[in-house]
């Protein structure tokens, strides 16, 4: 039964070594001692293949694992002797002897492999067999030995994984031919076990290939496959021993055996997913792996990257608790943003450091600090003012704060004081300051990790750049928030001008009215005039206070209005203008329309009259024409006034809040060209000084004539 074992385990060790032979594939050609270490991975690979291939029955030369078995422990202690040699030139001391016992022990790799081919293929026996292959593997050991005995100390680091996988790969070769040479004959269990215990030493020597960049391989084994491996592996090894302590409990439990085993199995199913459930064991096998695996705690590029996408607003886990600035420490569970910002940043911060809660708080208008989000966090969150000690100790250090060690050795932290709601709060661990600059833009409040953690350098440092990624994410979008505030009120005021400048035309309207009320009251025709404006006055003030309400300008979309019909209201509302403009319509535009707003087409005509009146004298003329050009409609309002300069028309005429008027608001050329251009039109103006103006809309026809 033992012996059926042997094949998957071959086959498994030949996949792993492969597996870890396409990693250095894809990374180049390796120089140095990284080809040497390539060829051995290679040798690995044929090696199980090949002694699978033999005990699974196929027809294969027994010489081939002959050969394959000495390759692979001569390959391997070549490599050990590039290291050598490589040490020797590194370490610049010229005198050559680490590379002349490389040399003289490659000479010595090389009989020893000649030795193992000899005696297996010329067939002298098992005991020959078995003593070179003792030899074989102590002499690998003594290389290793050497290796590591010539690393210095500060380097040992990066060997140290490799030492543990070639020393547990010759020692176990070393214990399973020497017991054979004791007893004649090859342990079954050692044997069946051979091939799984060499594909277990696979990780660790791709870790080893990951941390020694001078070999040229340059693998980059990530954290994340790393944790999830070792998750595999642990996984693997518990249902192993689960399996195994049933087959115990089958095998010596007599009638109960077979009941034993399907409740132990059921538990240790259970046991296995609770464990892999278990966050804090998570947290506990990530620190354990970055304590033990790699130089750095944190891979910072992955780190830099997730916290990146999480502020950025990435799907992530969901908030657990609204954000809330209140102080009275209450944890109110209450609907929210999907993942607010304030929330994804304390979740960022708290996975640096395996810290499942936490609460942030920020500055606010009146210079204090206030609780702006909390992550199932149930302490209290008490208001501080700016000049609070803690602020102030913060804006002045930038230091992370250990709680911890602030409650041992308070005078470390310059006899920092801290809010009493906090200090005494156990589950606090650490505060961390949102530095923007020389800032304090607020502060999160950490509590204590799912798994032990070492507040060190590193991870006060890796918690500041954190924090200072955050502190500018929240400055953003208050910098947004504000210029969104801005352009609300600019969008009002400017709204505001608008109608402050069609109130004055109104008022403008009453006022010439009123001024020749006093010679033509009398006169029928005058009061029926008079009566129409007002009516006009008033409908036109209902639409601004409706405007006004809504908010927006304007109120509905613009929609067919007959062109013709609006400039003869525009003119019938302005009778007592002088002198009388004299409407000149093209017969095919007699029924053609145009999409606008009626009353804003009507108000942008108007004005465009109303301005002709203003600056020409009574004795002069006004002409207003409509008439076709292609898909447009054209309309002028000429006038014989005094006219405008060329440089007033360039750099004045169409700038808001500037006029020459009196009483001008200085919007209303800058509005009549914003409107025609929103509709899809142009505004253009030719005038000069003493000679009058001419203003010239186009707009798109909605509508064609009947004649078209």
């Amino acid at each position: 039964m033992l012996i059926s074992l042997a094949p998957p385990g071959f086959a498994l060790a030949a996949i792993a070594y492969l597996i870890l032979a396409a990693l250095l594939a894809t990374r180049g050609v390796p120089r140095g001692p990284g080809r040497s270490f390539a060829a051995a991975v290679v040798a690995q690979v044929l090696w199980g293949a090949l002694i699978a291939a033999v005990l699974a029955g196929t027809r294969l030369p027994i010489a081939l694992v002959s050969i394959a078995e000495a390759a692979r422990t001569f390959l391997w202690i070549v490599f050990l002797l590039s290291l050598l040699r490589a040490m020797d030139g590194a370490a610049g001391t010229g005198n050559g002897s680490a590379r002349r016992a490389a040399n003289s022990g490659l000479v010595a790799a090389a009989t020893i492999a000649a030795g193992m081919l000899a005696v297996e293929i010329l067939a002298f026996g098992e005991r020959p067999a078995f003593i070179v292959r003792v030899i074989a593997s102590v002499f690998a050991l003594v290389c290793l030995e050497q290796v590591y005995r010539n690393t210095p100390v500060d380097g040992r680091w990066a060997l140290k994984f490799l030492a543990i996988a070639l020393l547990a790969l010759f020692g176990f070769d070393l214990v399973l031919y020497s017991e054979a040479l004791l007893f004649s004959r090859l342990n079954p269990a050692l044997w069946s076990v051979r091939g799984y215990a060499n594909a277990l030493l696979a990780p660790l020597m791709a870790v080893a290939a990951a941390r020694n960049r001078q070999w040229k391989t340059d693998i980059t084994v990530s954290r994340q496959v790393v944790f999830h491996s070792a998750t595999l592996f642990a996984t693997g090894l518990f249902l192993l021993t689960m399996a195994l302590g049933g087959y115990l409990l089958r095998w010596f439990g007599g009638d109960w055996g077979e009941a034993a085993q399907a409740l132990f199995v059921f538990v240790a199913i259970v046991g296995m997913l609770a464990a892999l459930l278990s966050g804090s064991l998570r947290a506990r096998l990530r620190v354990f792996l970055a304590k033990n695996f790699f130089r750095y705690r944190y891979d910072y590029r992955a780190e830099w990257l997730r916290l990146t996408e999480l502020l950025a607003g990435a799907p992530s886990e969901p908030a657990r608790t609204s954000p809330a600035a209140r102080s009275d420490g209450d944890a109110t569970l209450a609907p929210a943003d999907a993942n607010p910002l304030e929330l994804r940043a304390l979740q960022g911060l708290g996975r640096l450091v395996e810290s499942p809660r936490g609460a942030l708080w920020l500055s606010t208008d009146d210079d204090g600090y206030v609780c702006a989000a909390r992550l199932a966090f149930h302490g209290p969150t008490p208001a501080m003012a700016a000049e609070a000690p803690l602020p102030a100790f913060l804006r002045a250090r930038q230091w992370v704060v250990d709680l911890d060690e602030w409650r041992e050795h308070p005078e470390r932290y310059e006899g920092l004081t801290l809010p009493a709601e906090i200090a005494t709060d156990a589950e606090n661990w650490l505060i961390v300051p949102l530095m923007l600059h020389d800032q304090l833009l607020g502060f999160a409040v950490l509590v204590h990790p799912l798994a032990p953690v070492t507040v060190n350098w590193e991870v006060r440092d890796a918690l500041k750049a954190a924090a200072r990624q955050v502190a500018s994410y929240l400055a953003v979008r208050r910098t947004v928030e504000s210029l969104v505030q801005a352009r609300q009120f600019e969008s009002f005021n400017r709204m505001s001008a608008f109608v402050v400048h069609d109130l004055k035309n109104l008022v403008a309207q009453l006022s010439l009215m009123l001024g020749n009320a006093a010679r033509h009251r009398d006169n029928p025709e005058f009061q029926q005039d008079m009566l129409d404006t007002v009516e006009n006055v008033v409908g036109r003030m209902q639409g601004l206070l409706m405007q006004l309400r809504a908010g927006t300008r304007p109120i509905e979309a613009p929609g067919p209005v007959p062109l013709a019909d609006a400039i003869g209201a525009t003119l019938r509302a302005r009778p007592a203008l002088r002198p009388s403009p004299q409407l000149e319509i093209d017969p095919a535009l007699q029924h053609a329309a145009v999409r606008a707003h009626r009353d804003r087409l009507e108000r942008v005509i108007g004005h465009l009259i109303q301005n002709a009146a203003e600056a020409t004298p009574r004795d002069g003329r006004i002409w207003v024409r409509v008439r076709q050009e292609g898909d447009k409609a054209c309309v002028e309002v000429q006038d014989t006034g005094k006219g405008m300069s060329e440089d007033f028309v360039r750099e004045q005429l169409f700038r808001p809040f500037e006029s020459t008027k009196d009483h001008g608001m200085g919007i209303g050329a800058f509005e009549s060209r914003e409107y025609v251009r929103e509709l899809g039109g142009s505004l253009e103006v030719e005038s000069r000084e003493g000679s009058g103006t001419l203003f010239r809309i186009r707009l798109p026809l909605a509508l064609a004539t009947a004649d078209r």
